[in-house]
């Protein structure tokens, strides 16, 4: 992380201590065996231990382990593959129209295929991260308590340091969860008030889950530092109201009641009181455009973090596992494109994208939406053989280069700097447009004005623009599928939409080179066999 340090001998010191993968009450495949090589008192003799705890639970989504390379979190998996953020992707992505791999790792392409069962590693992965981090939010917060402070001699300064602490780290906590009802539904629940050890979490109602996460936003929204003014990578307030607009967004798929109003309460928020802009660069002699610039390898610098609100931080010299942005930029080169011109040193040959996206431009040449971002050249739109890299499109979204076009900072080319956008302020104004039409509140006119200002950056002027009649639902999601594509958004689209599994048809879904749909069922991913087994309280997902 380029401002959150990641100090290796303080947090494996920390994480071996502390954490302990309780939630099944025996050995899976991919559980982390616990390892005591700290006492309490070793681990926290340093007042700066506390920031580097909380510096491993924002680098759970970046590193794959408690090394920056090695000594993995996640067993019975590649450690890349496990990576949050890579993780986070293949399921939110892999699955829909706008990703599609060539590689045949396990069982991967049963993820775009929609034919995954209970046994998928990636799913399981995905479902093992997520309580990996809960995990060491809850150990954090049993650590940071008032006690615990007063017993080791904590001043007050540092105690109130702490407190803004505990604060981001029931944020995070709170992401992983919402990924975890998103994902799955119904899961287990684990707290700091929980005991250590090997025992049967309750599972709780997705709604249940839902109100929790909705509490412990509504609880920590004032703790924050206010929004824009925490350092690079860390929560502030308007990652908070950014969740919960998204919480509230999809409401009625995780509860079956609309929240729409309260969906654009936070909307508005995030739009009016954070402080983020769209970024636009005016100098029309940059070697990118202002959109091309959000994920380049100085988007953390270059203006594009004016319009980031929330996101994970990469480093080409201190994250070097291989997955995050290094993995969304190498896994997308191949066939004849010049892994030079995205400033790493090889392609992957794996993600591309099916027509099913690209159709969804009139242009695909970039010349007038600039975020058309394809590279055809060799490439078939047609996917014949979805294990052949050049049967599909390329995408050319993750570069690692700066706005001058120098590579980033790892000089081998093998790691980025691209820092991963978890949420923008154009998904905000997106999300308002939509919001406006599902009678969350607002007005047409406004909503269209904010779909003009993404469409006026795409376009470099006004002849994009649309007008109210234009603005329908339809259009809504797709204008989605353009701006965010490869954010990892597109899976919880596509299901609040009704266009996931038994509605939607795009290349090789089910399987079929054509596409077909597939069963409704699959609208959540299963809870993982292994925990199945070693939990009797759990009850599976239905159709697994």
């Amino acid at each position: 992380m380029k401002i959150l340090k990641l100090n290796n001998k303080i947090y494996i010191g920390l994480v071996s201590l502390v954490f302990v993968l309780f939630f099944v009450s025996c050995e899976s495949e991919l559980d982390k065996d616990p390892i005591t090589e700290k006492t309490e008192s070793q681990a926290f003799e340093s007042p700066d231990s506390y920031e580097q705890f909380l510096a491993k639970i924002y680098g759970g989504w970046a590193v794959n382990g408690q090394e920056l390379n090695g000594n993995d979190d996640i067993q019975g998996i590649d450690g890349n593959f496990s990576n949050y953020v890579r993780l986070l992707f293949t399921l939110q992505q892999l699955s829909t129209e706008e990703t599609i791999i060539a590689w045949n790792d396990g069982t991967i392409h049963d993820i775009h295929n929609h034919v995954w069962t209970p046994s998928n590693e990636f799913i399981a992965a995905m479902y093992y991260r997520v309580y990996f981090q809960v995990g060491m939010v809850n150990q954090f917060l049993r650590e940071t308590t008032d006690d615990k402070l007063n017993g080791r001699g904590v001043d007050a300064d540092l105690k109130a340091e702490i407190q803004l602490f505990r604060a981001e780290a029931r944020f995070m906590r709170a992401m992983s969860y919402w990924h975890g009802i998103d994902f799955f539904g119904d899961i287990p629940f684990v707290t700091e008030d929980d005991i250590v050890g090997n025992f049967f979490p309750e599972q709780k109602p997705r709604t249940e889950m839902f109100n929790f996460i909705e509490s412990e936003l509504i609880a920590i929204e004032n703790t924050l530092v206010a929004s824009g003014q925490n350092v690079a990578g860390r929560a502030d307030q308007a990652a908070v109201w950014m969740l919960l607009a998204k919480l509230y967004l999809n409401a009625e798929v995780y509860t079956g009641t609309a929240r729409y109003n309260d969906a654009m309460n936070y909307t508005m928020k995030v739009i009016g009181q954070s402080g983020r802009t769209i970024h636009k660069d005016g100098d029309s002699d940059k070697l990118f455009s202002s959109y091309s610039q959000l994920f380049l390898a100085d988007n953390g610098s270059n203006g594009a973090e004016n319009e980031t609100i929330f996101s994970i931080q990469f480093d080409g010299v201190n994250i070097t596992g291989y997955g995050g942005t290094t993995y969304l930029t190498h896994a997308a080169i191949g066939g004849d494109m010049n892994a030079s011109d995205f400033g790493v040193s090889n392609g992957w040959g794996g993600l591309r994208t099916t027509k099913g996206f690209v159709e969804k431009f009139d242009d695909i040449t970039g010349n007038t939406d600039s975020r058309a971002m394809f590279f055809t050249d060799g490439q078939s739109l047609e996917i014949e053989n979805p294990f052949t890299f050049t049967d599909g499109y390329a995408v050319a979204k993750y570069r690692n280069i700066d706005t001058n076009g120098d590579q980033g900072s790892d000089g081998s080319g093998e790691f980025t700097d691209i820092d991963f956008p978890v949420f923008r302020l154009a998904d905000a104004y997106l999300m308002y447009a939509e919001l406006n039409l599902r009678g969350g509140g607002g007005d047409a006119a406004t909503a269209v004005d904010y779909i003009n200002m993404l469409r006026e950056r795409a376009y470099g002027d006004t002849s994009g623009n649309i007008s109210s009649g234009d603005l329908d639902l339809d259009f809504i999601l797709a204008e989605r599928s353009r701006e965010l594509f490869w954010e990892s958004h597109r899976r919880t689209d596509l299901i609040r939409f009704g266009q996931f599994s038994d509605q939607g048809v795009w290349p090789w879904k089910g399987g079929v080179m054509a596409g077909t749909t597939t069963e409704s069922y699959r609208d959540l991913y299963p809870i993982p066999s292994a925990d199945i087994i070693a939990n009797p309280t759990l009850t599976q997902n239905d159709g697994y």
